[in-house]
């Protein structure tokens, strides 16, 4: 058996060299912010594309306020939790805004499971498979922000 033998830690010195404001302007032009609210917009087109769909396939409005319903218990609690991390008290400082960013996602999965609780109470003839597919496809908004950059990130003209 083989043993591999530890680095000697004290004689080694990384080289780390903090950046200057000219490159650091550089590489938030080049890596721009994901903006939250374009998020939350484009999920709102979504669900309406979707709701849209759905009448011209199935011609019932039942299965269109299935599936405008599945949009919104996504579009709600992402807006909810939009704001409660673009709020002042969550940009004080680093802690702030760990502990918001886990508060405030809390939140937003209790407030839609909530909603799909209470969706056969609410939508007159529910259909599930409707309500469904408007939750899953402005839920993968999400990962479709982070493939197109240029409709979801802001661009600054300088």
């Amino acid at each position: 058996m083989t043993r591999i033998q530890p680095q000697d830690q004290d004689n080694e010195q990384e080289a780390f060299e903090p950046l200057t404001a000219q490159q650091a302007a550089e590489l938030r032009k080049r890596q721009p912010l994901l903006s939250v609210w374009r998020v939350v917009g484009v999920q709102a087109l979504l669900g309406l594309l979707v709701a849209w769909l759905v009448w011209l396939v199935s011609g019932r409005m039942s299965a269109v306020y299935s599936a405008g319903y599945g949009a919104l218990a996504v579009i709600i609690p992402a807006a909810l939790f939009a704001r409660g991390l673009t709020s002042r008290v969550a940009s004080e400082n680093v802690g702030a805004a760990v502990f918001g960013f886990f508060l405030w996602e809390m939140v937003k999965i209790g407030l839609t499971v909530a909603m799909l609780l209470a969706a056969p109470r609410l939508v007159i003839d529910l259909s599930w498979p409707a309500m469904l597919v408007g939750l899953i496809v402005t839920m993968k908004v999400y990962w479709v922000a982070l493939g197109f950059r240029k409709v979801f990130y802001p661009v600054n003209p300088t």
